[in-house]
């Protein structure tokens, strides 16, 4: 049996609710019976706790842009205790749930600028069997999270939030025909997480415009999961930042994952791809790979292949680049 709830400002009944916090609250969060939520066009003004497992959330607009789930918590923001409310705190929606999939919507982090609100998470997503389909998730640092934490703190309270003292348990989320904005780190975690046929873009973080402007992604794989970050057939553009001062990939921890296929890569993104984040370690542990990336050109041209200079950057075969399949990572 599969229940459908319902959500929407401008209509009344049963199964209608006015806001998503309200719909959820209404479930049994231990059953394991399916549940369908449908979101009306619309922006809903709240911060969201998702723990109900075997869940479907769909916007029913004509594109995602027609139902905005938008809070604005941010990093830099003082808590009642007077410390500051951090990273993982600072979440629109947090997923802490399997067997979820959400669709046709936007998360968004509306805080504003990093440099005086800090990190500002649109989408906490932990937990496995995680489908997105069709979101746009925006934010600026820190975008979207994919869970779990990695096992240590560099720094004491660094990871003070929902899941600070949880096992770190490794998850599988897919992100298909998504559009993802920030700047610095904007997609980062320790999950296996396979991104395909989504639009990444790179925002501008300093006035400078020479100057470094970010980092797509800064993995946290932890030491023996085999797999982190895949992404394929994506495009990574942005109308912001000049060309060379992006970075497709970071290590967030020594042992960070990330491979790139068969992707579009605009000029924005350094020559060099990969950034070592000035860790040794890093550079002989984490593994940042490549095959078939491409330059963007127009139709009279051919596309000028790019791989990155970075010397830690690793070049696949084409074999090798079989075992980056999507039922191979999400399997």
């Amino acid at each position: 049996m599969n229940q459908t709830i319902y959500v929407s400002k401008t209509r009344s009944g049963a199964d209608i609710f006015q806001s998503l916090a309200a719909a959820l609250s209404s479930l049994d969060n231990s059953s394991q019976e399916l549940v369908t939520i449908e979101i009306a066009p619309g922006i809903y003004h709240e911060k969201i706790e998702i723990h109900r497992d075997n869940l479907t959330i769909v916007g029913t607009g004509t594109a995602p842009e027609e139902v905005v789930l938008t809070y604005a918590d941010f990093a830099f923001d003082d808590m009642p205790d007077g410390s500051k409310r951090g990273t993982f705190r600072s979440y629109s929606v947090f997923l802490d749930a399997s067997n979820v999939t959400m669709k046709n919507l936007t998360i968004e982090n509306a805080s504003g600028d990093e440099n005086t609100h800090g990190q500002a998470i649109a989408l906490y997503a932990e937990g496995d069997h995680l489908y997105f389909e069709n979101l746009r998730l925006i934010g600026r640092q820190d975008t979207l999270f994919t869970g779990p934490l990695p096992p240590k703190e560099l720094q004491p309270n660094g990871f003070i939030g929902p899941k600070q003292f949880a096992p770190r348990i490794n998850g599988r989320q897919h992100y298909k025909d998504c559009y993802i904005c920030g700047n610095i780190d904007f997609i980062f975690g320790s999950a296996t997480a396979y991104f395909e046929h989504c639009r990444i873009e790179s925002l501008s973080h300093k006035s400078e415009q020479d100057a470094i402007q970010g980092y797509v992604s800064a993995p946290s794989t932890p030491e023996g999961q085999e797999y982190g970050y895949v992404f394929y057939n994506c495009k990574f553009l942005s109308t912001e930042c000049a060309a060379s001062t992006c970075y497709l990939a970071r290590p967030w921890r020594d042992f960070a994952k990330a491979v790139f296929i068969r992707c579009e890569v605009g000029p924005h993104i350094h020559t060099e791809g990969f950034h070592d984040w000035n860790k040794p370690n890093a550079r002989e542990h984490a593994f940042f790979a490549a095959y078939g990336n491409y330059r963007p050109s127009d139709s009279s041209s051919e596309p000028e292949i790019f791989f990155p200079k970075a010397p830690f950057a690793k070049k696949l075969s084409t074999d090798e680049s079989a075992k980056y399949k999507k039922d191979e990572v999400l399997s």
